[in-house]
């Protein structure tokens, strides 16, 4: 069984989440740890409960989302896992880190592909690899059948979507990505997002002002 933390970091306000089983094995999806203190309470939390990092992985890799890369890879010993199409948004992330006056060590190391139809396994667990592009240009999600658990970086928010006015972004391929890869998954399906609270996939088709069904 999958068990969800949430930590909201950085300026920004955005979702880090940790993901352990009963074996205390955990990756760690999306760290925006800025601050020192956010940077504590994430690796106190993983040592509190004995957890083993195991996997270190990213949505998509637009600033707020990769601030606490390389701090993570680092402590645990992990290679960051990422889809291809986000390297160059990776790259990037620095200078968009100095326009928002938010300086930080990008991560720098090996990575690893994320591979849309693929799965990341935590454990026994699976979490389908699902690609929906247009927040960002190559975004990922991660699904998890079994307790119908979706981590959905900034593609799908409760009654909203990602913004698309950044490089990269596209508003008919946000809507496309909604519609084909994550109204299709059940409706009792619970969405957690890459910023503000939960929300389920029923919800969206119902409420979701942006892409409706």
């Amino acid at each position: 069984m999958i068990n969800v933390k949430i930590f909201t970091f950085n300026p920004l306000q955005e979702n880090s989440y940790l993901l352990y089983n009963e074996k205390k094995e955990c990756v760690i999806i999306d760290p925006g740890c800025f601050f020192e203190q956010e940077r504590e309470q994430l690796t106190n939390f993983i040592s509190g409960n004995a957890l083993q990092p195991k996997l270190l992985v990213n949505t998509h890799c637009h600033l707020d989302h990769v601030f606490g890369n390389k701090f993570i890879a680092e402590t645990y010993g992990l290679e960051l896992f990422i889809h291809p199409g986000e390297k160059v948004v990776l790259e990037h992330a620095p200078t968009s880190g100095l326009m928002w006056n938010l300086p930080f060590d990008n991560y720098v190391g090996p990575t690893q592909n994320l591979v849309p139809g693929e799965s990341i396994m935590l454990g026994e667990d699976t979490m389908k690899i699902l690609f929906v592009p247009g927040h960002s240009p190559a975004s990922v999600a991660f699904y998890h059948e079994r307790q119908n658990i979706l981590i959905a970086g900034d593609v799908l928010f409760r009654e909203s979507v990602g913004r698309t006015d950044l490089p990269g972004g596209n508003p008919d391929t946000l809507a496309n990505s909604i519609l084909t890869q994550l109204y299709v998954l059940p409706d009792e399906t619970i969405v957690y997002s890459g910023h503000g609270p939960q929300t389920t996939i029923g919800h969206e088709k119902k409420h979701n002002p942006y892409v409706s069904i």
